[in-house]
């Protein structure tokens, strides 16, 4: 069978000499700036920590145009052979399909456009060589795991990403706070890649012995007839590394606290590359997940409870980038939950724009904290759009498309993720209405927070520091990006207009990876078919009409939303509302529903008690005590008791030995 695959490989992949060097070249800027950057000018810096990242944009640019000149199959390269025994056999390899297409322009551009950003609003910091060579390693790292031909090269990115993002995260390692930041992500995704490796290993037992995502695919049908319970757990342990990688329940925690880094890190990492890695293992993979009923519905429930959890968490944030940092987390939920319904394209698709409005955001609120010398409370903010015009417009702008006003770019995306949990038949209708519910309200609560953010930022009066104000001012470095970043969010949900369009890009140029086909029911309805191993997994019905009132559904709750926001929070700084920090559902979701304190009291506590018990026990009394000082000691006290005949007295020397010889003729004679 691996003959077999091995031709067919061979005949599906056309050579790609580009794809190397667009892995490579990021990771040449990290090595230039890591080892001489602290001795080089910051101009030198810039040139190799940017421009090695803008080449890979050029290069991907490339790359796709030539993907999508062929009339089937993808682009690959082998570097050489990482091991081979009996019949597994690894290559260090990549892939370039219309799936990782469309990551691969994502993070390069989107990425690029944050490198630019980085010069201006690191150009005062004393680590700049050192923070672009961090930044280059995890655009490797990312582009590893993206191109990755077969899951352990994905898996090396995948540690690549979590490595990166502890140094980012903890740049400013000094502060405690933040290193302590740091650690909580590293530790907090340690978790969710033990699972992952756990279920790569019992996927390998499984599958024949392959990696390879585009065998692996070829076997998913046998898998799913044999062994369709270990085909279920390799699934849920894949899931609970996405929930790692992607913040989601139970494994959100870290990414809040990983505000603490750079703003132009919280727009890589946090917007458009890490944590949407888990969203792209499962969309990558599929071709298992639609075979198990049971890790679909669970991966459905915990991205539709994470972004209804999250959401409400943020209405009551005061950190501009704590309220940017939960609707990371809730607009993931999004993306999970859409997986878990098996729109695999409406993820997909979300994850891109929410890669453009969201990064414009996570600059923005850069450029804001940038000119107001570090201030990050909303409530000291205000009117700042008469200061930073470039600012306030494209943060608007992505506000309105975070929130699903119609003709942004979230409007077409986030519609098509309710569109497609109301409509799926892979369920029956109490589950899936659940899910659909919980999505709804929490695009409900998107446009409130996202416009009680904006409007207490932008709009108002003043209600900081008057020093500060005076020289608050804009750089142009930091502009241009935000103007890219603000025309996609605008303009980017046109690669997905509404089904009844028939102008959906994303659906035809995703079909070859994700198998789906086109049909209609017996009575003429459109239908569309989600195809796992020859059956039909999902069944979408494209009823125009249905898909209007879901239109018009989502436009009025985000329409009630920015309504309630701007009745709430337009106001001059006398008349705004005080927040009710007395009310118990205030204090919950102040507290963030107190899971951080039971994860301190139920898993950290105990384990520290733990340690230090056996740090005494074992390694002070045992190992210290006992086995490494313990001899050292009992000897010690032996020479101790030697060191009485061994005093130096001459005259006691020739007592003891007259003393010895009248013994030894005594026992003789």
């Amino acid at each position: 069978m691996q003959t077999g695959n091995a031709v067919e490989s061979a005949d599906f992949f056309t050579h790609a000499e580009l794809l190397p060097w667009i892995v490579l070249l990021p990771l040449l800027g990290a090595a230039i700036n890591g080892l001489f950057g602290k001795r080089m000018s910051k101009g030198a810096v810039t040139f190799f920590g940017v421009g090695s990242v803008v080449a890979a944009f050029v290069l991907s640019c490339i790359e796709v145009s030539r993907l999508a000149e062929l009339e089937s199959g993808a682009l690959a390269s082998t570097l050489w052979t990482w091991f081979s025994s009996f019949e597994l056999h690894i290559d260090i390899a990549f892939s370039l399909d219309q799936l990782s297409a469309v990551l691969l322009l994502v993070v390069t551009g989107v990425g690029s456009l944050i490198h630019i950003f980085s010069i201006g609003y690191m150009r005062s910091d004393e680590g700049y060589w050192k923070y672009f060579s961090y930044l280059n390693l995890f655009m490797f790292s990312m582009l590893l795991l993206i191109l990755g031909k077969n899951l352990l090269v994905l898996f090396v990115g995948w540690e690549g990403v979590g490595l990166c993002s502890y140094l980012l995260i903890g740049f400013w390692f000094k502060d405690m706070p933040k290193a302590e930041a740091g650690q909580k992500a590293f530790v907090t995704n340690r978790v969710g890649d033990l699972a992952f490796l756990i279920g790569a290993f019992i996927l390998l037992f499984y599958s024949q012995g392959t990696l390879d995502f585009h065998e692996l695919k070829q076997t998913a049908a046998s898998m799913h007839t044999d062994q369709p319970v270990e085909l279920t757990i390799v699934c849920l342990l894949f899931l609970v590394g996405a929930c790692g990688k992607s913040a989601q329940i139970p494994l959100y925690v870290w990414l809040p606290d990983a505000m603490a880094g750079p703003t132009p890190v919280s727009a890589l990492i946090h917007a458009a590359t890490m944590v949407t890695a888990g969203v792209y293992l499962m969309v990558r993979t599929n071709f298992m997940f639609s075979a198990s009923e049971t890790a679909m519905t669970v991966v459905a429930i915990v991205g539709a409870a994470t972004a209804l959890m999250a959401a409400t968490i943020a209405l009551v944030q005061n950190d501009i980038k704590k309220v940017l940092a939960y609707s990371t987390v809730s607009q993931i939920g999004f993306m999970v939950a859409a997986v878990g319904v098996g729109g695999y394209v409406a993820a997909v698709f979300h994850l891109m724009t929410h890669a453009f409005f969201k990064a414009c955001l996570f600059l923005g609120a850069g450029s804001v904290i940038h000119a107001l010398h570090h201030e990050q409370d909303i409530r000291k903010m205000g009117a700042l759009k008469k200061k930073l015009k470039v600012t306030r417009w494209s943060f608007l702008i992505s506000c309105l498309a975070i929130a699903g006003i119609p003709l942004f770019s979230g409007f077409f995306s986030k519609d098509e993720i309710l569109f497609t949990a109301f409509t799926t038949s892979h369920w029956g209708a109490d589950p899936k209405m659940y899910v659909f519910g919980m999505l709804l309200l929490a695009a409900f609560c998107t446009a409130f927070y996202m416009f009680r953010l904006y409007f207490l930022t932008f709009e108002g009066e003043y209600r900081g520091d008057k020093h500060t104000w005076d020289h608050a001012h804009e750089e142009t470095v930091m502009n241009i990006p935000l103007m890219v970043l603000g025309f996609l969010a605008a303009a980017g949900g046109l690669l997905g207009l509404p089904h009844f369009t028939h102008a959906h890009f994303l659906h035809g140029w995703l079909q070859p990876v994700l198998g789906f086909v086109k049909g209609k029911a017996p009575d003429g309805t459109p239908l569309e078919f989600i195809q796992v191993g020859g059956e039909n997994a999902f069944t979408y019905v494209h009823d125009t009409n249905t898909e209007l009132m879901l239109m018009g559904l989502s436009v009025l709750v985000a329409a009630i939303g920015i309504l309630l926001a701007w009745r709430l929070y337009k106001r001059p700084a006398s008349e705004l509302p005080k927040a009710p920090v007395d009310a118990w559902w205030h204090r919950l979701l102040s507290n963030k529903y107190y899971v951080d304190e039971f994860y301190d009291a139920t898993i950290v506590r105990p384990l520290r008690g733990t340690a230090n018990l056996l740090h005494k026990v074992v390694d002070v009394g045992l190992i210290d005590g006992l086995l490494v000082k313990g001899p050292a000691k009992t000897l010690g006290k032996i020479g101790d008791g030697l060191r009485m005949f061994q005093n130096g007295d001459v005259q006691a020397y020739a007592t003891v030995v007259v003393v010895g010889m009248a013994a030894a003729l005594f026992f003789i004679v």
